[in-house]
């Protein structure tokens, strides 16, 4: 039910972005490149993959020798009720993401970034060699990816400069 009710999110995204004039490019990320366009169209299928507001909160991705820590936290963590919300959705989609990603399962960023983004082969092929943990913090959840093969460390790199750039302003490097 999850994953059909992402699809049809994407669909109305896709929708929206053809009626703004910003049609999804269809680009290889072999050729990848920041755009407005781009970023635009990864933070439309992003709000309908992940249930928290983009605009209020940031992405973090630090590489590691071992692999990569991602990190999601609401901006303003206050006491104030549309803030704890953000929390728990940031924790209640990480926490789904690790169960997924486990099991090989990256469907959810390669609907938001393309079946060809960088490392996302690699890592769905990989998936068994790679220790995935989720940490929740005060302000939201990090998931850490930790690996003994240089090819999954490469990969998870690649995979996390693909999401800071798509992402544009909602993510950063760590």
């Amino acid at each position: 039910m999850k994953r059909e009710h992402r699809r049809t999110g994407l669909l109305l995204a896709a929708l929206a972005l053809a009626a703004a004039g910003c049609a999804p490019s269809g680009q290889d990320h072999g050729q990848h490149q920041t755009s407005a366009g781009r970023q635009a169209e990864v933070a439309a299928k992003g709000r309908a993959v992940m249930p928290f507001d983009l605009d209020r909160t940031t992405h973090r991705f630090t590489k590691t020798a071992t692999g990569g820590v991602q990190t999601v936290t609401a901006d303003d963590p206050s006491d104030d009720p549309s803030d704890v919300r953000q929390i728990t959705l940031i924790r209640q989609h990480l926490t789904e993401e690790v169960t997924a990603f486990r099991e090989g399962d990256f469907g959810d960023p390669a609907s938001i970034h393309g079946d060809h983004m960088p490392g996302l082969h690699d890592l769905q092929e990989g998936h068994t060699r790679i220790d995935i943990r989720y940490t929740q913090m005060p302000a939201g959840a990090r998931i850490t990816y930790t690996t003994g093969e240089t090819a999954l460390v490469k990969a998870l790199h690649a995979w996390f400069d693909a999401q800071v750039s798509d992402h544009g302003r909602h993510a950063e490097h760590g």
